[in-house]
């Protein structure tokens, strides 16, 4: 089934640094975007929010008149062309787009098409965070005395393979109300690298661990293509509406 996605082309209004630690700003521009409509709600509720974002694109400092673009998916239809009225409002005023330090105006918005099939690969744009629960340690031969840790390489695979799928199919659950037992959803897996990003919560700065993937896919049944669509378009593992684990499909 294929999803729509919001592209977002922003033009620098002042030299500007990247800020590594976008994703809050980011976050809050999102926030602002929804403000008295019926979605903002959805940020109070509990369980899974259902959208996420890339990092402004190119991750590089800027100048003035520099393009930069931001995508924002969601399996909700209506959510993305809701935000496209309130983007495509904001490109004909005059005012400044204050996100973090950058200022911007809004050069362009757009849809993209996606969806996984047979075939496909889809990477990571932003870290996929998973976090793995004390209760299951011993699964995995952790030691710690910490209540969760953060999925890294020296870790059990398995305890990857396992979250990534549990979590995805909650989502799956939730979303279309089913109840449908976990199962392993991912066929091939490549490993990139583990990075460390900062983001910040209520004013504390958190270091968040993550990692980059790319995954393929040969043989999909319609209900596991069904379910892996909604992790595309929702974002993969943990803090999607943070701006994590945001995936694009290999073109």
């Amino acid at each position: 089934m294929e999803t729509i996605r919001l592209l977002i082309k922003f033009k620098a209004l002042k030299d500007c640094f990247y800020d590594l630690k976008y994703y809050h700003k980011a976050r809050g521009f999102l926030y602002s975007l929804q403000k008295d409509s019926k979605y903002f709600n959805k940020h109070d509720n509990t369980g899974y929010k259902f959208y996420s974002f890339s990092n402004f694109i190119p991750p590089v400092p800027m100048k003035k008149g520099d393009l930069r673009t931001l995508i924002v998916s969601s399996p909700d239809r209506d959510f993305i062309q809701w935000l496209y009225g309130k983007v495509s409002d904001m490109s004909h005023s005059s005012n400044a787009i204050n996100i973090g330090e950058a200022q911007f105006e809004i050069e362009s918005v757009s849809f993209l098409r996606t969806f996984i099939d047979s075939g496909s690969s889809i990477i990571t744009g932003t870290p996929i965070v998973m976090r793995i629960p004390q209760e299951r340690y011993a699964d995995y031969e952790i030691k710690s005395q910490r209540p969760y840790e953060y999925w890294r390489p020296e870790h059990d695979f398995n305890a990857f393979v396992k979250q990534l799928s549990d979590n995805l199919v909650k989502k799956y659950n939730q979303y279309y109300n089913r109840k449908i037992e976990s199962r392993n959803l991912f066929e091939m897996f490549k490993f990139k690298k583990q990075v460390c990003v900062h983001r910040i919560e209520n004013g504390i700065e958190i270091k968040t661990i993550g990692s980059l993937w790319e995954f393929k896919f040969n043989h999909l049944e319609q209900e596991q293509k069904k379910i892996l669509n909604l992790g595309l378009e929702s974002g993969l593992g943990e803090l999607n509406s943070s701006g994590f684990g945001f995936m694009n499909v290999v073109k």
